[in-house]
């Protein structure tokens, strides 16, 4: 008979091997988690397995999941990131960076309506970098904005990582979704600081030089008020779905699941108006990469839960607990200590994978140390948002490397570098002030 430990460590091997060796998450998972079941478990549970799944799959919040991947999808498949792009451009130009500053804020506007960052790279890198390269932009900076500016899609609301760690923790999806406002203001507001001060530093060096890239970044863009005001038109829309989401949830008209179900709905419809993807071949494409994605996650977060219930059935999660506790760790090193582990997995595992895996162990721990749940998971998606930027599996790098074959990978790591910066910035800060991220839940949920 092994001990709790050791079955522990050997149930995270197993697990890790699995994941590392390519298999699909929501496979490895549920492979490790049926062989500790008929390995260390009464051969009855066995026969629960489906029943086990479905009764944690019977959750009515996770009809947002299906329905905020329909809304992405639905605006994936249009040219809305080119034209939100073009219209923030046509508007920013006379900001120093402006050409920046569009993408920064397009990307914001793009996630708020996706959730999805590889989504949000594609679409708005697509239109954004051969413009900023044009320009005069150095490589690295064009390309670190992509990278950095999409990972505020799983961070900024609707947000599919958030509702993942709203159902691992037993936490308020709306409390989550309002608490991810204000450090996604706050990682706009130092993406932009930074983009501002970086291209006065290139338009600078570019003084007195007779290079195509030089030239280009001293040049003005000649844009007109005309140009100003047939652009609106293109942004009204989006503007127009984005506030009727935020009214309808955070009004407390609605639950997030039926937010969910408005942003669906209104941004199929838009698409078919604005965009006219009402051809059999549009709907085809929309309905079955919603498809494909919504089984994805459901599929994931159904083994996620069976994997925590052989942990928990085992006594590995009691086990990790009582360890993390009995450290006797002070509130900030264990939150270091924390961090710092995430970061680590963040280099190899998707954010999906790391919150159904980790937070179950974590969550003792963190209500012993009367650390705000909330809070926290805002910081843990942050540090999920570096791993979308760090290799060896920055997805995001990758996504930006496929858009833009002739920039090399490593001046999109060197371009993404600064962005990784002003991360760990924004969570010193969130340290700091912790009401930027508490501020708002706390103040609308006011005796929930």
């Amino acid at each position: 008979m092994m001990d709790t430990t050791t079955i522990g460590l050997l149930y995270s091997g197993v697990t890790l091997i699995l994941l590392f060796s390519g298999m699909p998450i929501a496979f490895a998972l549920g492979l490790s988690a049926l062989g500790f079941m008929a390995v260390f478990m009464p051969s009855a549970h066995l026969g629960s397995v489906a029943e086990t799944i479905f009764s944690e799959l019977d959750n009515f919040t996770l009809l947002t999941i299906p329905l905020f991947v329909l809304m992405g999808a639905a605006i994936g498949k249009t040219r809305a990131g080119a034209d939100i792009y073009n219209s923030l451009n046509a508007w920013l130009h006379k900001v120093p960076g402006g050409l920046g500053l569009a993408n920064v804020f397009a990307c914001a506007v793009f996630a708020a309506m996706c959730g999805s960052s590889p989504a949000t790279c594609s679409a708005i890198g697509s239109s954004g970098i051969p413009q900023l390269v044009k320009r005069g932009y150095s490589e690295g900076l064009a390309t670190g904005i992509i990278a950095a500016g999409g990972t505020l899609g799983i961070l900024i609301p609707p947000s599919l990582t958030l509702i993942l760690y709203g159902l691992a923790s037993e936490q308020s999806i709306g409390r989550l979704f309002m608490a991810g406002i204000g450090p996604g203001t706050l990682l706009i507001v130092l993406f932009a600081l930074w983009v501002m001060f970086k291209y006065k530093l290139e338009r600078q060096m570019a003084t007195g030089r007779d290079d195509a890239a030089s030239q280009a970044i001293l040049e003005d863009e000649n844009i007109t008020w005309h140009d100003r005001l047939s652009a609106l038109p293109r942004l009204l829309p989006f503007g127009i779905l984005i506030a009727v989401i935020m009214v309808a949830m955070y009004g407390g008209w609605a639950t997030p699941s039926e937010v969910a179900g408005i942003g669906a709905v209104g941004a199929t419809v838009m698409v078919i108006l604005l965009y006219q993807c009402y051809r059999p071949d549009d709907i085809k494409t929309i309905l079955s990469g919603t498809i494909r994605e919504s089984t994805m996650i459901m599929m994931i977060i159904a083994t996620s839960f069976l994997f925590t219930y052989v942990m928990s059935y085992l006594g590995v999660t009691q086990k990790a607990a009582t360890w993390l506790v009995e450290l006797e760790l002070s509130k900030w090193v264990f939150f270091f200590w924390v961090n710092v582990f995430i970061i680590v997995l963040g280099f190899f595992l998707p954010p999906v994978a790391i919150i159904l895996m980790v937070t179950p162990i974590l969550l003792p721990a963190l209500n012993a140390l009367n650390i705000d749940l909330i809070w926290f998971g805002i910081v843990m998606t942050i540090l999920m948002e570096l791993g979308l930027i760090t290799p060896p599996v920055g997805l995001n790098l990758f996504v930006i490397n496929g858009i833009s074959p002739d920039i090399k990978l490593k001046n999109i790591l060197l371009g993404s570098l600064p962005f990784i910066g002003l991360m760990l910035l924004a969570i010193v800060i969130l340290c700091l002030v912790p009401g930027i991220a508490t501020w708002l839940p706390n103040h609308f949920y006011q005796g929930g």
